[in-house]
C-alpha cells in the first residue's frame, strides 16, 4: 500500500487524511475540533498550543500500520491567521484568524501611508483589509510592543504545521498573496508594505519557496511525536482555498469551486495574474503554479447556524422547515453580518432579517432566507468573474454546506450554473495530500499537477444540482431586492 497525508488546519477543527493514491481512496482520517476566543470588538484568536494539540491527537487516532506507509505529506490551513513566535519557537501571543475583524485602524493607517486604495492595489493586487495579515503584524506592534520587540518568525496556520513538521522557515506563494505583504504579480514580498509597518520587517518574513517545491522534510523529532516516517518530504502546502482548488480539480480555466463553510469562498484558475478588489475580488496566487482570483465571506453556515439556533432545530430540520418555503422566502431576506464582513468590506457590519410582512413572517421563509442570503453574496462574485472574461462550465461545490441537498439546488439556480460536488470530501485535506503527491514524483521528474487532479479528483454524480429556469427567474428578482437592502444598510456599518 503506497500513501500520502493530508492536514487540514480550520478554523473549527484540525483533520489529517491518509490517502491511497493507488486505489484513489482515503484509508483512515481523524479529527479534532478548535476552540475559538471572541470578542465582542471583533477579536477573534486562536492559540498556537492548540494547533501543537491538533496534530497530537489527530495522529495519536491514526493507526500506527497505516501511518507507516505515508511517503509525503501535506498542509492545508487557515489563511491570513498571524501566528508570531520568539527566536525559540514561543508563541509571542495569541493567533489573530482570518475573521478577525479588530484592525480596522492598521488598514487605515497601512493604506493612507502607502498612498490610498489604488495604491496599495497596484502594490498587492489587493486591498488592505482587516482579514489579512499585514494589519494584523501592525497591531501586535501597536499593541504589544514588547512581544513586537521579541519577534522573530512570522508564520501563517500552515507555516506553522510545515515548521513543526520539518524545522524549516518557508512559505509558498498562494498563502503568502493572502498577507497584504506579497506583491501577488510579481511574486515577491512588497518592501513598501513592510516598510511602513516596519523597518525590520522585510528581515523577518520567511523565504519563498515554489509550491511544487517540499517545504522540507519530516525531522527525526516529529516523527517520534506523531509516529510517522522520518525523512518523508512534506510539501509546499497552502491556505485551505489554494488546497480546495487542488481537491476539486480547479487548477485549470474553466471551473469555480465554491466553498461554503464558516465563510464562503468563490474562486477559479487563471493562467494570468488577476483581480478587481472593488467588487471583491482578491488577486491570490495558486499553490500550483497561476494565480488564483477569490471571493470571500466571512458569514456562510455562520448565518444558517444562528438562524437554526434561534429555532433550535437541527441541521436536518433546517432543511426541511426551509424547503416549505419557496425560492425567495416571499421576499424575506436575511443580511447575515454576524461577524462583520469582507465582501462587502464592512468589518462593523450586524446582521439583520428584513423583508417581514404579517403575511410572510413565519419560520419556514426565515430559515429559507438564511440559506438564500450566503449564495447571493457569492452572486456577485460570479458576477465580477464574468466581467473579467471568465466563461465558467461549473462550480465545484465544497464544504459543509454542498451535504445539504436543498442548498445545493438553491446554489445551482441563484448562480444559475450546474453545481457538482467532489466524490471524496474533505476538500482541503485531500488536496494536501494530492499536492504531497505531486512533490513526490516531482523527485523523479516533472510532473503535471493538472492531469493528477483529472486522475485523483472525482464528482459524485448523485449529487449535482441543474439550475431550474423559474427558480432562476425568481432568484433574479430576490437577488436584485438583496443589493437594493444591501446598498441601503451599508452606510451604516462604514
Amino acid at each position: 500500500m503506497k500513501t500520502v497525508a493530508g492536514i487540514d488546519l480550520g478554523t473549527q477543527s484540525m483533520k489529517v487524511v491518509i490517502y491511497d493514491y493507488e486505489k484513489k481512496e482515503i484509508i483512515e482520517k481523524a479529527s479534532c475540533p478548535m476552540d475559538l476566543i471572541s470578542e465582542a470588538d471583533g477579536t477573534r484568536e486562536q492559540k498556537a498550543e492548540w494547533f501543537d494539540k491538533g496534530l497530537e491527537v489527530c495522529f495519536g487516532k491514526l493507526s500506527a500500520e497505516n501511518k507507516k506507509t505515508i511517503e509525503a505529506i501535506g498542509v492545508s490551513g487557515q489563511q491570513h491567521g498571524f501566528v508570531p513566535l520568539d527566536k525559540d519557537g514561543k508563541a509571542l501571543y495569541n493567533i489573530k484568524l482570518w475573521c478577525d475583524t479588530a484592525t480596522t485602524e492598521q488598514c487605515a493607517y497601512i493604506t493612507k501611508k502607502a498612498g490610498g486604495d489604488k495604491k496599495v492595489v497596484k502594490l498587492l493586487g489587493n486591498l488592505m483589509l482587516p482579514g489579512f495579515t499585514a494589519p494584523k503584524i501592525l497591531w501586535l506592534k501597536n499593541n504589544k510592543p514588547e512581544a513586537f520587540a521579541a519577534l522573530k518568525y512570522i508564520m501563517l496556520p500552515h507555516d506553522y504545521l510545515n515548521w513543526k513538521l520539518t524545522g524549516e522557515y518557508v512559505m509558498e506563494y498562494g498563502d503568502a498573496s493572502g498577507t497584504a505583504l506579497f506583491d501577488s504579480a510579481n511574486r515577491c514580498w512588497s518592501k513598501k508594505i513592510c516598510d511602513i509597518i516596519d523597518p525590520k520587517l522585510l528581515g523577518l518574513l520567511p523565504k519563498l519557496i515554489e509550491p511544487s517545491s517540499p517545504a522540507g522534510k519530516v525531522s527525526a523529532e516529529a516523527a517520534a511525536a506523531y509516529g510517522i516516517p522520518e525523512g518523508i518530504p512534506v510539501s509546499a502546502g497552502g491556505g485551505d482555498n489554494m488546497m480546495g482548488a487542488v481537491g476539486t480539480g480547479t487548477v485549470a480555466d474553466g471551473f469555480l469551486t465554491m466553498s461554503m463553510g464558516t465563510s464562503g469562498t468563490l474562486y477559479g484558475y487563471s493562467d494570468k495574474p488577476i483581480n478587481d478588489p472593488a467588487n471583491g475580488l482578491s488577486g491570490f496566487c495558486s499553490s500550483t503554479g497561476g494565480w488564483l482570483p477569490l471571493l470571500c465571506t466571512m458569514n456562510c453556515t455562520v448565518a444558517t447556524e444562528f438562524v437554526r439556533g434561534l429555532f433550535q432545530l437541527d441541521v436536518k430540520d433546517l432543511d426541511a422547515e426551509a424547503a416549505k418555503a419557496p425560492c425567495g422566502s416571499e421576499g424575506v431576506l436575511v443580511m447575515p453580518f454576524f461577524n462583520g464582513e469582507r465582501t462587502p468590506n464592512l468589518p462593523n457590519g450586524r446582521a439583520s432579517i428584513t423583508g417581514l410582512t404579517s403575511a410572510n413572517t413565519n419560520r419556514a421563509n426565515i430559515a429559507r432566507a438564511s440559506l438564500e442570503s450566503a449564495v447571493f453574496a457569492m452572486r456577485g462574485g460570479l458576477d465580477a468573474f464574468r466581467k473579467l472574461g471568465f466563461q465558467p462550465k461549473e462550480i465545484r461545490l465544497i464544504g459543509g454546506g454542498s451535504k445539504s441537498p436543498l442548498w445545493r439546488q438553491i446554489a445551482a439556480d441563484i448562480m444559475n450554473l450546474p453545481i457538482r460536488v467532489p466524490a471524496l470530501d474533505e476538500a482541503a485535506a485531500l488536496g494536501g495530500a494530492v499536492q504531497a503527491l505531486w512533490c513526490l514524483k516531482n523527485q523523479n521528474g516533472k510532473c503535471d499537477i493538472a492531469e493528477l487532479c483529472a486522475e485523483h479528483i472525482t464528482l459524485d454524480t448523485s449529487k449535482s444540482a441543474d439550475p431550474i429556469p423559474e427558480n432562476v427567474a425568481a432568484y433574479d428578482k430576490a437577488y436584485a431586492e438583496y443589493n437594493k437592502v444591501l446598498d441601503q444598510v451599508a452606510p451604516l456599518y462604514v
